[in-house]
């Protein structure tokens, strides 16, 4: 946490600069400060260091007492005492003055600093609050100069996950994280805050490795004295309007000025104690911040005055303006959505989620309400709509089943009660048969629209089970669809994209009216569309305008639906930077609804590739919220949890890694899912590149895309083969495409394939290679690419005797090689441990498939 903040002082310090770490109380200014005094005691620097004290601010000279430089401050005043300072920092060496809090240190240290740094030129670093310019008092600052700024934002929500992790020794589950992260703001000590609490309460506790929320609610009374550490100062009319604030929740700012006076939301903004956002309306709303001080004004006991306030803000409340209709973005290009998703990544996750987090509860409830008042077909439909996108909440769910008369509902609608309750079915752990019962109950009731029926059934097995082998036919048999719906195109879009058939998926969906109550299906079968037919810089901006576009409307689904398709783009561009931010911009909001939590867990599993691969051991990832029961093959890539565990089992050696893929791509294609196996082949080849696998990927590009990855198929064939005359000209006339990225991820993927089998001469070709196209083509993206330090590879005697043992003793293994048997015991000790073998027998199975002549030649 915070190391590039920290690299970037000390480069900042090394060219003899001041730096100004700027940050909210509580960003985590001083653990940089700290950090950084560390790295530079390392080097042999000797640093000066003053910490701020509120307490201490009136008194004269506090800040150069506690240098504890046995200064005999006396008559000296200011400048005698600046004289003193000034010759202790010019001796020689490097000499580094570092002032945390800056604003709470006292006027007569403050001029201290200032003439000393006029004088000596030594580098400083202070860490202040970032005031606003309109700020009736300004924080003491020194005089201007060279200066740089490092500005501390919000935790995001991996962040969060790392930093829960570290102080409660175990992770959370995914809402825990997104709530801990909502209710801090993404504020450092908030987390640790709200976290130690919740612990020490009992409101989180540990099961299965993670922490779980026990209730609703985080808040207990041991986070009073943090909560009341950020009110401190704050005049009684300030407080009352925070109460009234929190009261009201997020509304618009002329509303709130009726019973909030716009000075005192100036001075709350001022102290950043209140945050700006356009709401759905595109009006400008205030809200709280951090928001668990929303759950302190709450608790506080209901006095007269309080009920007052209350009557006032309902009634001003009331005068809400009605939700407007928003036009479609146009179209635009890569450099600028990209440069839209790096500006919105300066905002915290925890705005936005705490947004759509009130905004779908209130909706949630007032649809189930609306139920509950009048238990019609047509509400349930309404409420169970907000399910499949937003969390569940399983009581409602089932009680809605239970209790929604069926005799009078329009078909249309009863096709999607009945939809949901199979895909609840599955949900729950029930099975395809259960859910298929609920489709085909529906259909013998309303034949008219049994097609529709049936082709939701064959998208419950095909997304569950397995592709059917004669789709067309399937689709050619059912009955005629119903002249009002667009099921029937919508789920074949879907199905193509799984076989991978990405021009037949785009047609689909271009003859279809859409698939009633899932709003962002489409959106998101054309946004993976164009990715899977190689289109993917479209595919990028296709996807992050219509995830734009979900996030005005609080459309859950399509948020997390887009994400995902962007997030597929991104990495594959090599922008693993903005796709890490996408998605924990998802995973902030928790968990989604039962259709699209699969996508979900997918982007939980791409989120913890970079550093299951560029960890120096196996090291925890996002990708430990998943859920553990989904299968190691699924329809869409990294919606299994095959692809993840394979490149998290780190394997030692390039021929076991090359062959477990191999037969993980083989099972993909048997189970018909087409776009899967060949990405899953392309990201297997790139990263450490054999001969098994890439057979695969090149027999199953002929057969469903001939021209496709044509480059990057020929490079990775001249690696595999060792060909470097061949691999020298493809480079040398390499035109960049789509693949590009891959390419280079593929050259590095090569060098670290020869040198875990200590092959020099290899591994220098290739680095040399990579070396020449990264010269050719430059690019400040590094590919992703295992870990040299996470392998250890085994010595060519440890592979000898791990074959040998899994059949002979340890005694005999040493009179058929001619060395003792402690020479044995050593090896095999050393050759568990690399390789976190359990068993002899494991050792045996895992180097077989290694070096097969030689297993054979030694066990005869």
């Amino acid at each position: 946490m915070f190391d590039q903040e920290v690299r970037r002082t000390l480069d900042y310090v090394a060219r003899g600069m001041m730096v100004r770490i700027v940050g909210a109380p509580g960003s985590g200014r001083t653990s940089v400060a700290q950090k950084a005094i560390a790295d530079l005691e390392k080097t042999g620097a000797t640093v000066y260091s003053i910490s701020g004290l509120r307490s201490h601010r009136g008194i004269p000279f506090a800040g150069i007492h506690s240098l504890s430089l046995d200064i005999r401050i006396g008559q000296l005043g200011v400048l005698g005492v600046a004289d003193t300072l000034a010759g202790r920092l010019s001796r020689p060496g490097e000499r580094v003055l570092v002032i945390d809090d800056l604003e709470f240190v006292d006027a007569e240290t403050v001029a201290v600093l200032d003439a000393v740094r006029l004088r000596t030129k030594r580098p400083m670093i202070f860490t202040m609050s970032e005031s606003s310019i309109y700020s009736m008092g300004q924080a003491a600052v020194l005089s201007p100069g060279p200066e740089a700024r490092v500005h501390l934002n919000p935790l995001r929500y991996e962040q969060v996950n790392e930093l829960i992790t570290d102080i409660l020794g175990a992770p959370a589950d995914t809402d825990t994280t997104a709530r801990i992260l909502t209710k801090s703001a993404g504020n450092p000590r908030l987390v640790v805050r709200i976290a130690e609490t919740a612990s020490l309460s009992g409101l989180i506790v540990l099961r299965h490795g993670q922490w779980h929320m026990t209730g609703e609610t985080l808040w207990n009374e041991h986070l009073h004295g943090t909560v009341e550490s950020l009110l401190e100062g704050l005049q009684p009319d300030e407080l009352t309007g925070l109460q009234a604030m929190a009261i009201a929740g997020t509304a618009p700012l002329d509303v709130l000025q009726q019973v909030v006076h716009s000075d005192v939301l100036d001075r709350l903004e001022q102290r950043g104690l209140i945050s700006v956002m356009e709401d759905r309306h595109d009006t400008v709303s205030a809200v709280i911040t951090p928001p668990v001080l929303v759950d302190y004004f709450r608790g506080q006991r209901v006095l007269t005055a309080r009920k007052v306030l209350k009557s006032r803000i309902t009634r001003a409340l009331s005068g809400l303006p009605q939700e407007s209709h928003i036009d479609a973005n146009s179209a635009d290009s890569l450099m600028r959505v990209l440069a839209a998703l790096r500006l919105e990544r300066s905002t915290a996750d925890a705005a936005m989620a705490r947004h759509f987090h009130e905004q779908i509860s209130v909706l949630e409830r007032q649809r189930y309400e609306m139920w509950d008042a009048d238990r019609s077909v047509a509400n349930a439909v309404a409420l169970l709509s907000v399910y499949w996108g937003s969390p569940v909440d399983a009581a409602r769910i089932e009680r809605v089943f239970a209790h929604t008369p069926t005799s009078n509902g329009q078909s249309c609608d009863l096709l999607f009660l009945a939809f949901t309750k199979a895909l609840w079915a599955i949900h729950q752990g029930k099975g395809l048969d259960a859910a298929a019962d609920a489709l085909r109950s529906f259909g013998k009731e309303r034949p008219e629209w049994s097609a529709e029926a049936e082709a939701a059934e064959l998208f419950l097995v095909a997304s569950y089970d397995r592709m059917p082998q004669d789709l067309d036919e399937i689709f050619a048999r059912l009955p005629d669809p119903h002249p009002q719906a667009g099921v029937i195109s919508s789920i074949r879009g879907i199905l193509e994209l799984y076989r991978f058939n990405p021009s037949g998926a785009l047609k689909a969906i271009d003859n279809s009216a859409g698939l009633r109550g899932i709003p962002g299906i489409e959106p998101f079968i054309r946004g993976m569309a164009l990715f899977s037919s190689g289109r993917i810089d479209e595919s990028i901006v296709f996807a992050l305008e219509q995830r734009t576009e979900a996030r005005r409307k609080l459309d859950q689904f399509g948020m997390v639906s887009t994400s995902y398709a962007a997030a597929q783009g991104l990495i594959y561009r090599g922008y693993f930077d903005d796709a890490e931010y996408l998605m924990g911009n998802i995973f902030a909001l928790g968990r989604p609804g039962f259709l699209v939590d699969s996508l979900y867990d997918a982007m939980l599993r791409l989120a913890g590739l970079r550093t299951a691969t560029s960890a120096i051991l196996p090291a925890a990832t996002l990708a430990t919220q998943a859920r553990r029961e989904a299968e190691d093959i699924g329809p869409l890539p990294g919606t299994a949890r095959g692809v993840y565990e394979l490149v998290a089992a780190r394997p030692l050696i390039p021929a076991v890694f090359d062959a477990k893929a191999a037969n993980l791509i083989q099972r993909q294609l048997e189970r018909g899912y087409v776009l899967e196996a060949i990405y899953s082949a392309l990201f297997f080849t790139c990263l450490l590149p054999g001969r098994k696998v890439l057979e695969l990927l090149r027999q199953t590009l002929r057969e469903y895309a001939p021209t496709s990855h044509d480059q990057l198929v020929a490079i990775a064939a001249a690696v595999v083969e060792e060909d470097h005359q061949t691999l020298d000209v493809l480079l040398e006339h390499y035109e960049p495409d789509g693949d590009f990225y891959q390419v280079r991820m593929l050259l590095r993927g090569a060098f670290k394939r020869h040198a875990f089998v200590d092959d020099t001469v290899g591994a220098a070709a290739m680095d040399r290679a990579y070396s020449m196209f990264a010269t050719r083509f430059p690019s400040a993206d590094e590919p992703v690419a295992f870990s040299s330090g996470s392998y250890s590879p085994l010595t060519v005697r440890e592979i000898e005797i791990a074959a040998l043992a899994g059949h002979r003793s340890n005694p005999e293994i040493a009179e058929h090689l001619g060395i003792s048997i402690r020479t044995v015991e050593s090896h095999i000790s050393n050759a568990l441990r690399k390789t976190g073998s359990p068993s002899r027998t494991a050792l045996f199975d895992l180097v077989r498939d290694s070096s097969p002549f030689r297993a054979k030649r030694l066990s005869e």
